[in-house]
């Protein structure tokens, strides 16, 4: 009976002890499908190795930090053999909390290395700011629509790199809105300018490493290119799927949702009405003094728009478009994100406001940031979605094709 005992006793043990080890590998599968290391991760993790011997200069912000929250520009300077020369900012400055025509040049407090500004004089690098440089790494976090400038800041950087004969080494980030979804007229040949560096369509659906890939080959720029590569981001997560700290990426995108409804609500601020810059939640609330946001409201949720809701809302922005003057408009909740889509919503906006407001709305400024004349053709005749989307569609496919090469994650 004794024996028994003893064996059952070593049988329970054993199954505890299996149990756990299933329990821990299964927790350890789950974490590497989930956390995320970004390049400025990656290449710390291989110590610096492809910055050996570099005179470097960073093209970065307050976005480009480790997933523990160093900041690259700490790593770089820090870094034995890699010598930080210079660091160029972006749109919204270094610590990215300005939102001013012009960034003035500045001096890093922690390093003493100069930061010379890329949205001041110039926009692009010049050869003075260059010298004594031989790689430029470029560290900031893109939000995965065309007209967000950090993308254009890299795509000039680029080119002047190529001019100078300078490499050039991109630290992947995640496209925080997934790396899938494409969708949006591709810019027209001929519009091309600082809120449409390249032929892109709205939302991308690529990483910036990918996306200088795309530039390199498409733009013809001769330049010496490196990308240093995520590890763990699959296409299909969102930026909270990643286990990295979220960062307010500018002053007005505060949050995953505001990313979210950018590609859609964002092109919408170049016309007379406020998205919401000057309140607690820019891109989730839109009005105008002259609309009647119940109306808008009423007709937005008989409209099917699947993964959204809209609520009648009143607000007073305090700063950017109508400051101080009393606006109505609907706020937008994102009720399913996996069937969401921010240009079918955008787009359904802008045809509602072309014909219900054809007075008043100043539909022509609706192309600055859209990017395609076809498009804004469909959106003023007040077309469906359907049509407006026919005037795209074929430009979208071609566009779906030809970014298969270019990318570098499953």
């Amino acid at each position: 009976m004794l024996f028994y005992l003893q064996l059952m006793q070593s049988n329970i043990v054993f199954y505890i002890r299996t149990f756990t080890l299933l329990c821990c590998l299964f927790s350890l599968l789950a974490c590497s499908n989930t956390a995320v290391l970004t390049g400025i991760d990656v290449l710390s993790q291989g110590e610096f190795a492809p910055l050996s011997g570099k005179r470097v200069a960073l093209l970065t912000n307050h976005t480009g930090v480790d997933r523990h929250g160093q900041s690259t520009i700490r790593h770089l300077h820090d870094a034995e053999n890699i010598e930080l020369v210079k660091i160029f900012s972006p749109e919204h400055s270094l610590s990215g909390e300005l939102d001013i025509p012009l960034i003035p040049d500045d001096i890093e407090a922690i390093t003493g290395v100069p930061i010379l500004s890329l949205y001041g004089k110039v926009r692009r690098p010049t050869p003075t700011m260059l010298d004594g440089i031989d790689t430029i790494v470029f560290d900031i976090q893109d939000i995965g629509t065309r007209f967000y400038t950090y993308i254009s800041t890299m795509g000039n950087a680029m080119q002047a790199a190529a001019d100078g004969h300078i490499r050039f080494v991109v630290l992947d980030r995640p496209n925080p809105i997934n790396g899938i979804d494409v969708a949006g007229p591709i810019l027209d040949e001929g519009k091309q300018s600082f809120v449409g560096f390249h032929r892109l369509p709205v939302r991308h659906g690529m990483t910036v490493g990918e996306l200088a890939r795309l530039f390199k080959v498409e733009m013809a720029i001769d330049v010496d290119l490196q990308i240093i590569e995520m590890r763990g981001w699959r296409r299909s997560d969102y930026f909270d799927a990643t286990e990295l700290p979220w960062i307010n990426t500018s002053p007005n995108i505060r949050s995953l949702t505001a990313a979210i409804l950018y590609p859609g609500i964002g092109l919408l601020e170049t016309t007379n009405i406020s998205v919401g810059r000057g309140t607690d939640a820019p891109f989730e609330v839109i009005g105008a003094p002259w609309i009647d946001g119940e109306a808008l409201a009423s007709h937005l949720n008989g409209a099917s728009l699947p993964g959204v809701s809209f609520h009648a809302a009143r607000f007073t922005p305090d700063a950017s478009k109508f400051a101080g003057e009393p606006c109505s408009g609907v706020r937008l909740t994102i009720t399913n994100r996996e069937i969401f889509d921010p240009l079918r919503v955008g787009f359904e906006i802008a045809r509602h406001l072309a014909t219900a407001y054809a007075e008043t709305w100043e539909v022509d400024a609706y192309l600055r940031l859209l990017g395609n004349d076809k498009t804004l053709q469909a959106v003023r005749q007040g077309l469906s979605y359907n049509e407006i989307l026919a005037s795209y569609e074929d430009g979208l496919n071609a566009f779906r094709e030809r970014r298969h090469r270019y990318l570098l994650y499953p």
